[in-house]
C-alpha cells in the first residue's frame, strides 16, 4: 500500500480488476434502469398528453389573437388610405362610420353614425378611400341616411379623365352594383376603359374625385344614345369608413346653428335617436322609420 501510494505500482492491475469487474456492475445495474424506462415511458406520455391539451388551447388563443391583428391592421391601412385621399379634396372633411344598411330592396341607402349635431346637411357627398359614395339623403339629431351612387334615382355629373367629356351618372336599374351614363350619343368618344371623375357642376361633390370605370360601350345605329355601363370605384359593399365633405362654409354655419338650437332638446333627442336604432329589426324598410320613431316618442 506504502508503495502504491508513493510510486503508483498497482496502478495497472487497479485498471485491468476494473475492466474485469465493469459485467458486474452492468448487471447489478439492469434493474434500476429498466425501473426507470418504465417510469419514462408512462411519465412521457402522460406529460406529452397533458402538453398538448396545452399547446392546442394556446394555439386557438394565437390563432384568434393573430386574427384580431389582422383585422386592426386591416382597418388601420383603410383608415390611413381614407386620410391619404382627404389630402386632394378642396375643404373640410369630417369622418364618419357606416353602422347600417337600408333592408329595402328598392333603396340603396346606408346609415352613418353622423348628424346634425355634427353639421351634416341634405345633399353633402360621402366618399371613401377609392371614390364616390353617395350623397345625404336624410338628416337625424346623430345619424343621417344616404343614398348611395349605385340607386337608380341617384345622378352624379362627371366627365372622362382622359378627354374631359361630360356626361351623367346614375345607378343601374337591371344591375345592383353598376352605374350607366345617360344622354351619351354615340359619337362622344368614351371607351371600356375610361375612368370618369366628378365634374364639380352642381357644387355637390368635390371636383375629379373618381367615380367609376367603363367596362362595356354598346352602339346601336337605330338608338340615339349610346348604352354604356360603369363599375363603381368605391368599396360600396365593403368599406365602413367614409368621410363627408363640406364645401360651403355658410352651409356647414347655417346647419350648426341649426345644432344649436336643439341644444337643449340634446337628451331627449338622444334617447329617442337610439331607441330608434334599436326598435327597427332587419326586416324593417325604410319607409317604417318615421313609423317607429312616432311610435317612440309616443313611449
Amino acid at each position: 500500500m506504502f508503495a502504491d501510494a508513493r510510486f503508483g505500482y498497482l496502478e495497472r492491475i487497479r485498471f485491468g480488476l476494473g475492466y474485469l469487474t465493469t459485467p458486474v456492475y452492468w448487471v447489478a445495474d439492469i434493474p434500476m434502469r429498466v425501473s426507470f424506462l418504465i417510469d419514462d415511458v408512462f411519465v412521457s406520455r402522460t406529460d406529452l398528453l397533458e402538453e398538448n391539451d396545452g399547446l392546442r388551447a394556446n394555439l386557438l388563443i394565437a390563432q384568434r389573437e393573430l386574427q384580431l391583428l389582422e383585422s386592426l391592421v386591416s382597418e388601420n391601412n383603410r383608415l390611413l388610405a381614407l386620410n391619404e385621399a382627404t389630402r386632394g379634396i378642396n375643404g373640410d372633411v369630417l369622418a364618419a362610420e357606416i353602422i347600417n344598411i337600408s333592408p329595402d330592396p328598392f333603396s340603396k341607402r346606408a346609415l352613418i353614425n353622423k348628424g346634425a349635431r355634427e353639421g351634416v346637411f341634405i345633399g353633402q357627398a360621402l366618399l371613401d378611400a377609392n371614390g364616390l359614395m353617395g350623397q345625404v339623403d336624410e338628416v337625424l339629431p346623430f345619424t343621417a341616411w344616404v343614398l348611395l351612387i349605385t340607386d337608380s334615382h341617384h345622378v352624379i355629373p362627371v366627365e372622362v379623365n382622359r378627354n374631359g367629356e361630360r356626361a351623367l351618372v346614375r345607378g343601374s336599374s337591371t344591375a345592383a352594383t353598376e352605374l350607366e351614363l345617360v344622354f351619351v350619343t354615340q359619337t362622344q368618344d368614351i371607351k371600356a376603359g375610361d375612368r370618369l371623375v366628378s365634374s364639380g357642376m352642381g357644387q355637390i361633390y368635390p371636383k375629379n374625385y373618381p367615380v367609376a370605370e367603363i367596362v362595356s360601350v354598346f352602339t346601336d345605329p337605330g338608338q340615339d344614345f349610346a348604352t354604356i355601363k360603369a363599375r363603381p370605384l368605391a368599396q360600396l359593399a365593403s368599406t365602413r369608413h367614409v368621410m363627408l365633405v363640406f364645401n360651403s362654409e355658410e352651409a356647414q354655419t347655417s346647419v350648426r346653428g341649426a345644432a344649436d338650437i336643439l341644444e337643449p332638446e340634446l337628451p331627449f333627442i338622444e334617447a329617442v335617436d337610439a331607441a330608434i336604432i334599436h326598435s327597427i329589426d332587419a326586416s324593417a324598410t325604410a319607409d317604417q322609420i318615421p313609423q317607429a320613431a312616432s311610435d317612440v316618442a309616443v313611449q
